[in-house]
């Protein structure tokens, strides 16, 4: 059994309804807030609130994932406004620039300075400001993780601003305000939410308390959106939303997989959708995992566990992860060459994806071979 401590944000609320509790917190933390938003409504009624409350709002639209000379902006405009707060709320890329402005408004140094794997790595030198996440998708559960993927276009590459002290200090997950998101959306970022509870229960970091989220989440992730694929249904927009919440807390704790390892380098490279990247790998990554834990004489429980819930969830009696990726297909999901991934381009991304940080939670090492295997079924 693995040691393991719980990291997570300092307050986390979950119900329908709960985001009007939102201006209360946000006004006892200062008169003077960034927020990071998407386009949902709820964010205009927020501001507006706030505002007539006498509190001073900047508002950053954040579109599309967020982007090293985004995020630069963004933290100039916090200071100009000498913020006390930052909210987001939108997405899971709102919420990760968010976390990330939070973090830089206070802080000595350049972006770069603190960013992993093309910046030097370096710990925050000043604590975030206070923080609040309102998530409007269920997919990434940025809301409790400690960490924001940002985009550096010059290096190609996805990469992560990552401190204990970034995690949010209030975190709401009100699944109302995830009601009758587009398909496309609900489609992706559900198949990220799924991959964030089946890649922490397959980790070498697992432990019962990831363990526990898991099992639960997994069988109910699947059947929600199996669900959401035929019809708006708020008792799956419910479970879609816990099972997001559950994969935040999972990953942030025992890590993540090869899913996320090729992830965070296709979508550097491509600037496709993080969840549509995830959902298209899923099937070729654990037909791989399953695999080579097998030929190494390893224990597949777990991998037989994932492949019943994926058979129960689509109501198949064929091989799960075949079904899957005929299923995701079906709902409209692109392949990776409709994302922009080339087969020539497979050695040297499965190369750079073989390096992620991600991949150390990888229930096992994936040769280059399999790695280049994966992404050529997925193409």
């Amino acid at each position: 059994m693995n040691g393991f401590e719980i990291l997570t944000a300092g307050r986390v609320v979950f119900g329908r309804g709960r985001a009007e509790d939102a201006g209360a917190a946000i006004r006892a933390w200062g008169t003077r807030v960034i927020l990071l938003r998407g386009s949902h409504p709820a964010a205009d009624r927020l501001a507006a609130e706030l505002r007539a409350e006498g509190v001073a709002v900047e508002e950053i639209r954040q579109k599309g994932e967020p982007l090293i000379d985004d995020l630069d902006t963004a933290v100039a405009r916090g200071r100009a406004l000498r913020a006390e707060a930052v909210v987001a709320l939108g997405g899971g890329s709102a919420i990760d620039m968010g976390k990330a402005v939070a973090a830089l408004i206070p802080a000595a140094r350049p972006a770069m300075s603190y960013l992993e794997v093309v910046g030097e790595g370096r710990p925050l030198d000043a604590a975030p400001l206070p923080f609040m996440a309102l998530p409007t998708t269920a997919g990434t559960g940025a809301e409790v993780t400690k960490n924001a993927v940002i985009g550096v276009p010059a290096h190609g590459r996805k990469v992560s601003l990552r401190d204990d002290r970034m995690l949010a200090d209030l975190a709401i997950i009100d699944p109302s305000l995830t009601d009758d998101a587009p398909r496309s959306v609900t489609l992706a970022s559900g198949l990220d939410a799924v991959t964030q509870v089946i890649e922490p229960y397959l980790s070498c970091r697992a432990t019962p308390f990831t363990d526990a989220l898991c099992r639960d989440a997994i069988p109910r992730g699947l059947a929600a959106l199996t669900r959401l694929m035929q019809a708006e249904d708020e008792g799956a927009r419910n479970d879609l939303a816990l099972t997001s919440l559950f994969g935040g807390l999972a990953l942030a704790n025992a890590g993540l997989g090869a899913v996320h390892g090729f992830a965070g380098v296709l979508g550097g490279r491509t600037g496709a959708p993080h969840g549509a990247l995830c959902g298209r790998l899923l099937p070729g990554v654990l037909r791989a995992n399953a695999h080579a834990v097998e030929k190494q004489g390893g224990d597949i429980t777990r991998h037989r566990e994932v492949a019943g819930w994926i058979a129960a969830a689509l109501g198949v009696a064929t091989d799960p992860l075949d079904a899957l990726e005929a299923r995701i297909t079906e709902w409209g999901l692109p392949r990776l060459t409709e994302m922009g991934v080339a087969a020539a381009e497979i050695p040297q991304l499965a190369k750079a994806s073989r390096a992620s940080s991600s991949m150390r939670g990888n229930p096992v090492d994936l040769s280059q071979e399999a790695l280049e295997t994966v992404l050529r079924e997925s193409l």
